[in-house]
């Protein structure tokens, strides 16, 4: 619902004037990075505490299992989290606890956080031209 909250904010503050598709996407992609590197370094805060937690104790084979596969497939995880809402707001967070590496998560995550914008401006530009159109 969050997304479609967005377009809506994002078209009308376009198809009104308020600010250039340019602005839009940029202030977009500030917020979407901004958002997920404090969720990665929450994350890396965290891991510690949660590694030593009787959660992750009783779960430690599991746990293990599925960091593995999160520091083998992250960069993927990056791409498919910035696009699902469901796990937008988890996968940052997951990446950090596993000691995902810092400098290539921010390589990544910025990469999909471009694209992102660049998709939401795409979208608002085709609304706008809809709109304009019908």
């Amino acid at each position: 619902m969050s997304g479609v909250f967005l377009v809506a904010v994002a078209t009308a503050v376009f198809t009104n004037g308020w600010a250039a598709i340019s602005l839009i996407v940029a202030l977009a992609l500030a917020g979407a990075l901004l958002g997920d590197q404090a969720g990665f370094y929450a994350g890396r805060w965290l891991g510690p505490r949660f590694h030593h937690s009787s959660l992750a104790r009783r779960h430690r084979d599991r746990i293990s299992r599925a960091e593995n596969l999160v520091r083998k497939y992250g960069a993927i995880a990056i791409f498919i989290g910035r696009f699902i809402p469901a796990i937008r707001s988890l996968i940052p967070a997951v990446l950090g606890l596993s000691g995902f590496d810092r400098l290539r998560y921010l390589v990544f995550d910025l990469l999909a956080c471009l694209l992102w914008s660049l998709a939401l401006g795409a979208i608002v530009l085709g609304l706008n031209l809809g709109f304009s159109a019908g």
